[in-house]
């Protein structure tokens, strides 16, 4: 049984990664396991904002290029959304950073990724809630997010008014689900072999990857983004790398959203990742944001 991933204790204790090579932070913070499954020539980190670090790491032997936000689950003030191309949760396609500008009229928002797959005409392909409200319901692999009660990863679908495997009724309080696929690790443990052997193209090869792992012991939300498919620079995670990647964070639970030419990380309304599309960064169907919540910290959340 999935245990619901609440705002746990934050405990201290992270190992310090001093990378080799220019462009190193030795201030940057990362589990010293991540450093062991993908050794840096560079590492750089920085504050966004309370409780919210941005890591960058590049390791020559792959080539690996990924970016990490690391959100402190029991930090007031920050909240999850899920931004839509359209805000009346009609189909259609948008630009991350326009999805983040748009609901940044609202609540600033410090980062956003891409989320669900989504088809031609904009559909996402799984359930997708914002704010409560319920833009499409379809069995799926999920992150899910209510205020005050923290994140939930697993297969989800809005029954009778409550969204299964959470147990969460989704008009009581504000739920926010955006789904993926595959769920990658599940209590700790890797979820099957992760469609390698039904989808090899898909999952053995190495592609721009985006994901969410939940550390709940050290009160951890990891948001990553893995560039690929630009030749030297990055190559992409193949996802076993990626639920390496998630083990090395420290998570119990993660996973995978859509990626390929989708796959991008932008903070305070720039991008920081390097989309694989010649022309930039694609058009998606709903992107996953982290926005700055005053209020919560006012309310106890």
């Amino acid at each position: 049984m999935r245990a619901r991933l609440a705002r746990g204790p934050l405990l201290a204790g992270l190992a310090t990664i001093v990378a080799a090579g220019c462009g190193s932070d030795p201030g940057a913070s990362l589990p010293s396991a991540v450093a062991e499954a993908f050794p840096p020539d560079t590492l750089r980190s920085r504050e966004v904002s309370q409780g919210v670090r941005y890591h960058y790491l590049w390791a020559p032997e792959g080539p690996f290029a990924i970016h990490l936000v690391e959100v402190s689950l029991d930090r007031c003030g920050l909240d999850f959304d899920v931004g839509l191309a359209n805000a009346d949760g009609t189909p259609g396609l948008r630009r991350v950073t326009e999805i983040a500008a748009a609901s940044a009229e609202e609540r600033p928002v410090l980062v956003a990724v891409n989320g669900d797959f989504f088809t031609a005409e904009g559909h996402p392909v799984g359930t997708t809630v914002r704010r409560g409200d319920v833009h499409r319901d379809q069995l799926r692999p999920a992150f899910a997010w209510r205020r005050g009660d923290g994140a939930w990863i697993g297969p989800v679908e809005v029954d009778s008014g409550r969204l299964t495997g959470a147990g969460w009724a989704v008009d009581e309080g504000e739920v926010d689900v955006v789904s993926g696929f595959p769920e990658v690790l599940d209590g700790g443990v890797r979820v099957g072999d992760l469609g390698v052997a039904d989808n090899p193209s898909f999952a053995a090869a190495r592609h721009p990857r985006t994901a969410v792992a939940v550390d709940s012991v050290r009160g951890r939300l990891w948001l990553i983004v893995a560039d690929g498919r630009q030749g030297e620079y990055a190559t992409g995670l193949t996802l076993p790398e990626l639920a390496v990647l998630a083990e090395a964070l420290g998570a119990a639970e993660a996973i995978n959203l859509d990626g390929g030419g989708s796959s991008v990380m932008v903070i305070e309304g720039a991008v920081v990742s390097r989309p694989s599309d010649a022309t930039g960064e694609r058009a998606v169907a709903n992107a996953l944001l982290l926005v700055a919540d005053p209020a919560g910290c006012r309310s106890g959340r």
